[in-house]
């Protein structure tokens, strides 16, 4: 794999995106606005740099991540019980501030007749993740992707989270973390399986 360089971007792979310009003066505003001189030598490269990074931050509206799920596998050797990707880290950031939300991820389900190949939560995960988010709806619309598209008895996602908006800014609580959770199907209507596939999640 590629090595970074000093300002993150990797140097070998496809040639850096050209940054319009309008994009390049709108961090320059930015940077003036929050007392600094864009033109000093230290900040010269960061308006291109910083629209480059949000490229990267928000590479998950360029994608559907239910296409991670077309491809599936019904030869399971009569496996029927939970398949869960537990504690997957995940970096968002919030719609209200564009500040960092970075956390983990415990995404469950129960299949029905077909499962898919396990890195494929993930890439669900953060296909939603890089877009401008709030947590809630981010746990929804994994949730519902995968009961969509796997169509399986029961899916579970929980997700833990710190949020730079309540943690660097505003309130100035560092150290609080934000839970939320979705289930649906046998996890929703039964109170047994919820239960057991909260203890394999550790909660």
């Amino acid at each position: 794999m590629a090595e970074g360089d000093r300002d993150g971007d990797l140097v070998e792979s496809s040639p850096k995106i050209p940054v319009p310009d309008h994009v390049a003066a709108a961090i320059r505003t930015l940077i003036e606005w929050a007392g600094d001189d864009p033109s000093r030598e230290g900040l010269l490269d960061t308006p291109a740099r910083v629209a480059r990074a949000w490229k990267e931050y928000c590479l998950g509206y360029g994608e559907d991540p239910s296409h991670h799920l077309s491809r599936t596998f019904e030869e399971v050797g009569g496996y029927d019980n939970v398949v869960l990707l537990k504690d997957i880290p995940f970096q968002s950031h919030c719609e209200h501030h564009m500040a960092p939300i970075i956390g983990r991820a415990s995404i469950a389900y129960l299949p029905k007749d077909r499962v898919v190949g396990i890195s494929k939560l993930a890439r669900v995960l953060h296909g939603f993740a890089r877009r401008l988010q709030v947590q809630e709806r981010l746990t929804a619309q994994i949730a519902d992707c995968i009961w969509d598209h796997l169509q399986p008895q029961g899916v579970a996602v929980v997700i833990e989270a710190s949020h730079a908006c309540m943690t660097a800014r505003g309130v100035r609580t560092p150290g609080v973390g934000m839970t939320t959770s979705r289930m649906l199907g046998v996890f929703r209507e039964d109170e047994r399986s919820r239960r057991e596939v909260l203890a394999l999640m550790g909660h």
